[in-house]
């Protein structure tokens, strides 16, 4: 119960800053599907992880990684809504509490290039996380291609003790996204190259459904794409 109420709350304050701040433009199936869902999506900013819950209307587990959870304040309300901290040397943990949840019936995010998108464009070679997960547990993909000036995000930096944090912020203007249809792949998740081929298919996917994103943001724009 406690984790809803920190998860709702949260919620609530970034649709408030998102209807003053962000101009989002949604497309995409509707309803959309039930939990248990894996969600996967680029990454073109730091601010993602804050938007992407406004999309559903469920609630989303959500990997993330271990700097996000360094701030006092932040990590403390990730913690407490209950969102998965990914670190570097205990990956396998977090891959495992999110097959759990998946297995429990909830809905969870990843966002599979595993860091921030290119700053010129494009995403980087997704990680295989995503297709094990889905192999392992028969759940519904659901893609998300997200959208936006790369050129507004704003580079903040910080330190956290002697670790230096960097992200890239998108704090105000148009975020257009789109929600593709529910994937599913069956196969032995030992297979490299089965593995390799989902992976490609849900790049793929991304990049279509972020190319879209980008077709109607220049449509609704009117500016030139490149």
């Amino acid at each position: 119960m406690r984790r809803n109420v920190w998860y709702s709350a949260g919620r609530a304050v970034v649709a408030a800053y998102m209807r003053l701040m962000i101009d989002l433009d949604i497309a995409g199936p509707e309803p959309a599907p039930p939990a248990p869902q894996l969600i996967v999506a680029n990454h073109p900013s730091t601010t993602d992880p804050f938007y992407l819950p406004l999309l559903f209307h469920h609630p989303i587990d959500m990997l993330l990684i271990d700097s996000a959870f360094r701030f006092p304040l932040l990590g403390a309300y990730l913690r407490r809504a209950g969102q998965v901290c990914v670190t570097r040397d205990a990956g396998t943990a977090a891959f495992v509490e999110a097959q759990r949840r998946l297995e429990a019936g909830r809905a969870v995010a990843i966002f599979p290039e595993g860091n921030i998108s290119p700053r010129e464009g494009g995403t980087l070679p997704l990680h295989t996380g995503a297709a094990r997960l889905a192999l392992l547990t028969g759940v519904p993909v659901v893609p998300v291609g997200i959208y936006l000036p790369r050129t507004r995000a704003r580079n903040i930096r910080g330190r956290i003790g002697r670790r230096p944090l960097n992200g890239y912020w998108y704090l105000r203007g148009p975020y257009a996204v789109t929600v593709g249809r529910p994937l599913r792949f069956c196969g032995n998740v030992d297979d490299a190259a089965n593995v390799a081929a989902v992976t490609q298919v849900l790049m793929e996917d991304i990049h279509a459904l972020a190319n879209e994103s980008e077709r109607r943001f220049h449509v609704r724009f009117n500016t030139a794409q490149v």
